[in-house]
């Protein structure tokens, strides 16, 4: 009997952490987390870890090396290491997730399109595409 593991994905952004998880075969996003501060994000993310019996954290991080990339790897594997998450952690690559879920929502009117982007729901679209990579990439 195969054991099925818990895996969410996070975006770690500066307003918002987008997240989604894997459900039956299924990418879905989840409610972000609306970042007030690090340690508070954290904690929000060790609940939603710990209640949701998370084993597998999927994390977006940029793979270009120009000295904006550097600083957000240092600031999201930081931001990382706050957590009490005691599962297997990878880092995949984010590049172009966040525009490949603005292209998912085109089908919406603007004003609902800028919606999204203000609410963090375009945060979580975006942990979907992350979390796709990953599957992606484990099933090669």
């Amino acid at each position: 009997m195969q054991i099925i593991k818990q895996i969410l994905a996070c975006d770690v952004g500066l307003c918002f952490i987008g997240l989604a998880t894997y459900v039956q075969g299924i990418v879905m996003p989840l409610e972000p987390i609306c970042r007030i501060n690090r340690k508070q994000a954290a904690c929000e993310l060790d609940n939603i870890l710990c209640l949701r019996c998370i084993d597998i954290l999927v994390v977006g991080i940029p793979s270009g090396g120009a000295a904006e990339h550097d600083n957000t790897k240092k600031r999201i594997q930081h931001f990382i290491s706050l957590l009490q998450f005691k599962g297997e952690i990878y880092y995949v690559n984010e590049d172009f997730t966040s525009k490949q879920a603005f292209q998912n929502i085109m089908y919406m009117k603007p004003k609902n399109r800028l919606q999204a982007q203000k609410n963090g729901q375009i945060d979580s679209l975006s942990a979907c595409e992350i979390l796709k990579n990953y599957l992606e990439c484990k099933n090669q």
